[in-house]
């Protein structure tokens, strides 16, 4: 998975500037056009509001900047004594999506403080992030009757044809013993007992990374976009197969149980792989690095609480209000990206403020 995704010269990520999108192969909140990003400026704000002083955004996972750029932008019509003191952080391990930073962030470039691969090594704000925590390669095991099993990687035999090797075939799967303790400590902290046969992702980069987060953090704030649930539902009888997908060309595939035809063995490079994010291991992490959690709950609820009449500007013809509403509507329906997507908020130095994020409902389903 890591290789898949990030290797510098075939990984899926690192070789294009834009994967999500209508002409892409998924679709995220992003996307439905710049309504998200204005929607949560105004937490942004809020808690900028709080924090006072110089604020650093960083957003990790950030692409080209596209939702840095539709934030920023809302910032200058709402908030343009904030955008005067806002210090933006881009991190994106994509080398391409770097190098389209500069064109989609033009209009706001003087807030552009550094663009790199890693978080900056101490801050003070803001960081967000939108669909990151899902895309870290994850371990795969599987419970057998003896024990808990690791599901392994191998290269085949090159099978070609006229020349041209067949990927489908390069690559399969076996079962071995847990590469870490690691993996069985996971699943006793996040108290789940899987039973036989029961396959199920464990995410350690992605623990691994709040608490990075929280350690470099100073004071403020941590908004994470993903979709996921909580340790009980998601190492359950529901997802006994795993979450492990794939997408492409807007389709997704699997998760697998079978390894005959695992869709995320074929076309490496080409397509996105992805498994749910454990909440409750995320939340413990950083709680145990010094972060408060202040809410976990669905998109719909997050985005309601920030919504009333002056949320969204106005645009002054009518076709362009009806895609405006459609647009929130996109976000905030159940079933869709509204249900699908959760918001986990954390503090760090800055107590338990009543933020609007979170004041219209805090439910997570």
């Amino acid at each position: 998975m890591e290789h898949a995704l990030y290797h510098p010269q075939f990984g899926y990520y690192a070789t294009a500037a834009q994967r999500s999108g209508r002409e892409h192969d998924f679709f995220t909140s992003v996307d439905v056009g710049s309504a998200f990003g204005e929607l949560v400026e105004l937490q942004l704000a809020e808690m900028a509001d709080l924090l006072q002083g110089p604020v650093d955004l960083v957003e990790a996972g950030a692409g080209n900047g596209r939702l840095a750029a539709d934030i920023l932008g809302a910032m200058g019509r709402r908030h343009p004594a904030l955008l005067s003191r806002l210090r933006l952080h881009l991190v994106e391990s994509s080398a391409p999506a770097r190098a389209a930073q500069a064109d989609v962030l033009a209009d706001v470039r003087s807030a552009v403080a550094t663009s790199g691969d890693a978080l900056p090594q101490s801050f003070s704000g803001i960081l967000i992030a939108n669909e990151l925590l899902d895309a870290m390669p994850v371990h795969q095991v599987v419970m057998r009757a003896d024990g808990l099993r690791e599901v392994f990687v191998d290269v085949t035999s090159s099978v070609s044809s006229g020349g041209v090797t067949n990927t489908a075939s390069l690559f399969t799967t076996r079962e071995g013993p847990p590469s870490t303790p690691a993996l069985a400590d996971y699943l006793r902290m996040a108290n789940v007992t899987l039973e036989p046969g029961w396959r199920a992702e464990i995410n350690l980069n992605a623990v691994d990374w709040i608490r990075q987060a929280a350690s470099r953090l100073v004071r403020g704030f941590i908004i994470l976009f993903d979709y996921g649930h909580e340790a009980r539902d998601l190492y359950s009888a529901s997802h006994s197969a795993g979450t492990l997908m794939t997408f492409a060309r807007h389709t997704a595939a699997g998760p697998e149980s079978s390894p005959a035809a695992l869709s995320w063995l074929q076309r490496p490079g080409e397509q996105d792989i992805t498994a749910h994010v454990d909440f409750t291991s995320v939340r413990r992490a950083g709680e145990e690095a010094g972060l408060t959690t202040l809410g976990l709950l669905d998109q719909t609820y997050f985005l309601l609480g920030l919504l009333d009449a002056r949320a969204l500007e106005s645009p002054e013809s009518s076709v362009d209000q009806l895609k405006r509403r459609l647009a929130v509507k996109t976000l905030l329906l159940p079933g869709g990206l509204g249900s699908t997507m959760k918001v986990l908020v954390f503090g760090k130095g800055v107590g338990t403020p009543a933020l609007r994020g979170l004041s219209y409902r805090l439910r997570m389903t």
